[in-house]
């Protein structure tokens, strides 16, 4: 018997990283997993792995920018299942500049996916949690927005709303049915820096990571912690980083 039998959780943004980490950790404990991202190939190929190793897993595409596709999600997992436990938002993107080169672009990119993103995905499942009586939303922060620095300007900010908005919502929550969680990473090796569009900047991040961080399997084990808790116990937030990290 695994610690999440009973459990039917979507996770976004789980083709790659701490995502597709998540998925296979939660899948092998036991929990239905909904696996959504954009790149359908490689949630297929997730999915044929959680599958293999006798877990359940089933796969939409999902862009987190598009409202509808967050709301498909959210669906298949109650069609599949019949409910949803709870929803781990994890799709975002990262991009480091100086304020001053008004990449405005990019602001655009990260607000939709860091921030829009997130409120969708609890427009699609608080109705749903709602419903049931009962619903857990994990999101996946950063320490970018506890420690302040020089490029990450724009991106911290994101992360620090989706900070205040999960507090807000926990303190209008409080009749017992839906938890918040917020994880905040540091350095984790993943494809988020590569996205960086300056070179220098990127390759300067993909050194930082590759020396100090982290595998996502440490993340997605602190999902699967708070999830796993009593019902009438909420993890907050939770910081996860490299214990070499400053």
């Amino acid at each position: 018997m695994g610690t999440l039998d009973e459990k039917v959780i979507a996770i976004t943004g789980a083709s790659s990283g701490i995502g597709a980490a998540t998925a296979l950790e939660l899948g092998a404990r036991g929990a239905a997993v909904v696996l959504g991202a954009r790149r359908g190939d490689r949630l297929e190929s997730q999915a044929a792995l959680i599958r293999a190793a006798g877990g359940r897993a089933v796969t939409q595409e999902a862009d987190v920018t598009v409202r509808g596709d967050l709301e498909k999600l959210v669906g298949l997992a109650v069609e599949q299942y019949g409910r949803l436990d709870a929803l781990v938002s994890n799709a975002g993107v990262a991009r480091t500049a100086p304020v001053a080169d008004l990449d405005v672009d990019d602001w655009d990119a990260m607000i939709d996916v860091n921030l829009r993103g997130v409120l969708y995905g609890i427009a699609a499942a608080l109705p749903v949690f709602r419903r049931q009586g009962h619903g857990h939303l994990v999101t996946i922060v950063s320490t970018s927005g506890l420690k302040i620095v020089p490029t990450q300007a724009v991106y911290a900010g994101t992360k620090n709303a989706v900070r205040t908005l999960l507090e807000a919502l926990r303190q209008e929550s409080t009749d017992g049915t839906l938890r918040t969680t917020s994880v905040s990473p540091g350095y984790v090796r993943t494809e988020l820096v590569d996205q960086i569009d300056d070179p220098s900047r990127r390759e300067a991040a993909q050194q930082a990571m590759a020396k100090l961080g982290i595998a996502p399997e440490a993340v997605a084990r602190t999902v699967a912690f708070a999830i796993e808790q009593p019902d009438d116990v909420e993890i907050g937030d939770i910081t996860i980083r490299p214990t070499r990290q400053g």
